[in-house]
């Protein structure tokens, strides 16, 4: 007997939803920093066992889009509330903001069963997470709730067992060597983004996207030319920095990163051009993978 399915991972920004994707898989898939709206595609992590295979899928966090970017975003968030075999419904146990209503109703509408996460329970107490609990079983009563820590694996390891158990039976939908959707570039891509968003503050990490124009791999190195993409001249100068030194540091960490994940010698190369205007052009959008 096989099992195979589809687990969406949902939530707000910055509930801890790719660090959980990258928790299960046991593999860094998805970029994360302490930043909202870090994730801006859809990615698939696929894991695999003898008798099972679960397609995991990281979304962008909920938001009410103020620009055209941010539409697409939720774009992929959309897709992902109506193809799914089981959802994880994650979020941050100490947001004291108002949940998502769109969420909540959807989750409660769909005919497939909700594992709620509640992330982050080792930064609160358990008053507090017995409050949680019971706020979010009134909310969503058919979601089965489970209290972890995806950062530290806190309760994590009760996850897989539980999604073999509500998974469908079914032949495996990709090969089993295979653990992502995503080709070779966009890794290079959200690796060069995931460094600008840890070094550059306010606006810049929003402004920016990232494309690799070359990825030539030889027997023992990958030689990577890329473009990091701007609104304006002056977040170019600010990428760069005085004398080079800053887009050098985020090169140099990019670089090392890469390394791991290639297990391969990396020559990477970083160029700066200005696309005005790009989070709001339907063409440039389409361009960078936002369809």
């Amino acid at each position: 007997m096989h099992k195979a399915g589809f687990v969406n991972i949902v939530g707000k920004p910055n509930a801890g939803k790719s660090t959980l994707l990258n928790q299960l898989m046991g593999e860094k898939l998805a970029i994360v920093t302490q930043k909202a709206q870090t994730t801006r595609h859809r990615i698939f992590g696929i894991y695999n066992e003898d008798d099972l295979q679960i397609v995991f899928s990281d979304t962008p966090g909920v938001l009410e889009p103020k620009y055209q970017l941010q539409e697409k975003m939720m774009d992929f968030v959309k897709d992902s509330l109506q193809d799914a075999d089981v959802f994880l419904f994650i979020t941050d146990i100490k947001d004291q903001d108002k949940p998502s209503e769109y969420l909540i109703e959807k989750l409660n509408k769909i005919p497939v069963p909700v594992l709620l996460l509640l992330n982050k329970v080792d930064e609160t107490t358990q008053e507090k997470m017995e409050e949680a609990v019971a706020f979010w079983h009134e909310q969503i009563p058919k979601a089965e709730i489970l209290p972890i820590s995806a950062l530290k694996a806190y309760n994590t390891e009760y996850i897989l067992p539980k999604l073999k158990e509500l998974l469908p039976e079914n032949p495996p939908y990709y090969g089993k060597d295979q653990i992502t959707d995503k080709p070779e570039r966009f890794f290079v891509n959200e690796t060069i983004r995931e460094k600008i968003l840890l070094n550059y503050e306010k606006e810049i990490p929003y402004s920016v996207e990232v494309v690799t124009k070359q990825f030539v791999e030889k027997e023992t190195a990958i030689v990577i030319d890329a473009v990091i993409y701007v609104e304006r001249d002056s977040q170019k100068g600010i990428i760069i920095g005085h004398k080079g030194e800053m887009i050098k540091k985020v090169g140099t960490e990019a670089r090392l990163d890469l390394e791991k994940f290639f297990d391969k010698k990396i020559h990477l190369s970083l160029f700066v051009k200005v696309r005005k205007d790009w989070r709001k052009n339907e063409k440039d959008l389409k361009g960078f993978g936002y369809r």
